[in-house]
């Protein structure tokens, strides 16, 4: 990472411009490989892969790449509007593209079952699945707070400024971001099996839950009459920021973030929603169709039986019918 006296002035040309990270570009790689050979193992058997999927999952590494391997990386070391953009973009929006690729689900489809007896990769992920550490990290009793934390336990702490003095805690302090954001929207989202999936109003409920906390962050950096961290208090006086303003500017981009992400995840939600409840309807009419519709009858039986006892009512002992 270079000095703050050999970084030119902030400009657009030079915060997009492409500075990678070598552990970034290693974990985009990584990734980028193994979802590329999951679907390649399902077309060399037959299996088709949503194309929309993969989609989602390579816009979503292209994203990851954009926050952390251009300027933007550079700069947010030293402007806290540039770090808040890293960290919105990480926390809300790429985990969401990540997730919506179902990175999961390919794995469980591409990776083959071991023989009987052994223990193989696919075993191991449903292992971990089906743990109670899984169920632990991906309840909301665990994701909430920890989305919460994330964020005041972060900036509002000294160890915001410790992370920032060295370049591997910066990184760290990115990656934990986008797992964050991922451990907080993988139950919400339900694309991928989850070992803790809430009804639909109960994610809806979670989602409007972290909300308030969210907003009032930003509201609360933007409106602050002190610096928050003493990493951005001293940008060079050639860039010709006011680290005040900086600050107000890193608030309002963390208000945004809130918001605008928030309102997708809701769409998509009302929408799996919607398709879930066409397959439980078609999914009851092709068993009316197996079974003559016995669940009707049985119904219309119980009404019968309802109307058979309102018609012999116990009048002073002595039961009358009609």
């Amino acid at each position: 990472m270079p000095g703050m006296g050999t970084l030119p002035p902030p400009g657009f040309n030079r915060m997009w411009s492409v500075h990678p990270s070598s552990f970034f570009v290693t974990l985009i790689v990584v990734a980028a490989v193994l979802y590329g050979a999951g679907m390649v193992r399902l077309a060399r058997r037959g299996d088709g892969w949503p194309v929309v999927r993969a989609l989602f999952f390579v816009v979503g590494l292209a994203l990851l790449f954009a926050v952390t391997c251009t300027g933007l990386a550079q700069y947010g070391m030293y402007l806290f509007s540039a770090h808040m953009l890293q960290h919105m973009m990480l926390s809300m929006v790429v985990p969401l593209l990540l997730l919506l690729g179902a990175p999961l689900t390919l794995a469980l489809r591409a990776l083959h079952p071991a023989s009987v007896g052994h223990t193989g990769p696919r075993e191991l992920l449903l292992s971990l699945l089906h743990s109670r550490f899984a169920r632990v990290v991906s309840s909301p009793l665990f994701t909430l707070p920890l989305f919460i934390t994330s964020l005041y336990g972060l900036y509002f702490t000294s160890l915001f400024d410790t992370l920032m003095r060295s370049t591997v805690g910066h990184d760290l302090m990115l990656l934990e971001f986008m797992e964050v954001g991922m451990l907080f929207f993988w139950p919400i989202i339900g694309v991928d099996p989850a070992p803790y999936r809430s009804p639909y109003v109960i994610r809806i409920l979670e989602l409007f839950a972290a909300m308030p906390f969210h907003a009032f962050f930003g509201v609360a950096v933007m409106m602050s009459s002190s610096l928050i961290a003493t990493t951005f208090a001293n940008p060079p006086a050639a860039w010709g920021v006011d680290p005040a303003s900086d600050q107000s500017t890193a608030g309002g981009l963390a208000w945004g973030f809130g918001e605008l992400p928030t309102l997708i995840v809701l769409l998509i939600l009302f929408m799996q929603w919607s398709r879930s409840d066409e397959r439980e309807a078609r999914r009851k009419d092709r068993k009316a169709d197996r079974d003559g519709d016995l669940e009707l009858a049985d119904y219309n039986a119980y009404l019968a039986g309802l109307a058979t006892r309102d018609d012999r009512v116990p009048t002073s002992g002595k039961t009358i019918t009609q």
